[in-house]
């Protein structure tokens, strides 16, 4: 029996500071109906997200055309990069992806934050055996729970992510067996 979890990293949000509540853009918007839709022809049982708004609208769609409510699960929220703004982004990301353990100050290296979201993957697999499951997550937290189970997943495939971008993962038990990605069609404006 095998579980299919489909990693939707969110849509298109326009940045604020408040990592919680930024919302989607007017094209993140556009493209969480596609998602939806996608996901519909799927065959969803439930949905799960991050607490974060823009996964939540991302993943929301899909939640009310299946109708259960979205179940919240902290384990798939983004990582924490640092406590404050860094200077230059991609630099930032790339050292902690060379350096497992490094964490910026008030923040989460890769070895806390893949170690976080798998947790949280194996439970849900234990939980939710045999069952299609939409969840609602973040690139970079994305990237790392896939390279927790398969070491070929690293900081390339996180700078080739879309928003919104969908991954079928397929687990016999706690074992992946198979990623997918689910082709969403929406243009880059």
């Amino acid at each position: 029996m095998q579980t299919h979890l489909y990693l939707v990293r969110h849509a298109h949000s326009d940045y604020t500071p408040d990592e919680k509540l930024r919302p989607l853009s007017p094209k993140g918007e556009k493209d969480a109906r596609k998602v939806a839709e996608v996901l519909n022809k799927e065959g969803m049982d439930r949905v799960i997200s991050s607490p974060y708004k823009r996964a939540i609208q991302t993943v929301e769609g899909i939640s009310r055309a299946i109708n259960p409510e979205i179940n919240l699960l902290e384990g798939f929220r983004e990582r924490l990069l640092s406590a404050g703004p860094v200077a230059d982004f991609q630099a930032a990301v790339a050292k902690v992806w060379q350096q497992e353990n490094f964490a910026f100050e008030g923040g989460e290296s890769n070895q806390q934050a893949r170690a976080r979201g798998a947790k949280e993957i194996k439970k849900v697999l234990q939980q939710y055996a045999g069952e299609r499951i939409a969840i609602g997550t973040h690139g970079n937290i994305l990237a790392l729970i896939l390279s927790h189970f398969d070491s070929r997943y690293g900081i390339e495939f996180w700078r080739q992510l879309e928003m919104p971008d969908i991954y079928c993962l397929s687990f016999e038990g706690l074992e992946l067996k198979k990623v997918r990605r689910i082709p969403l069609d929406v243009k880059v404006t």
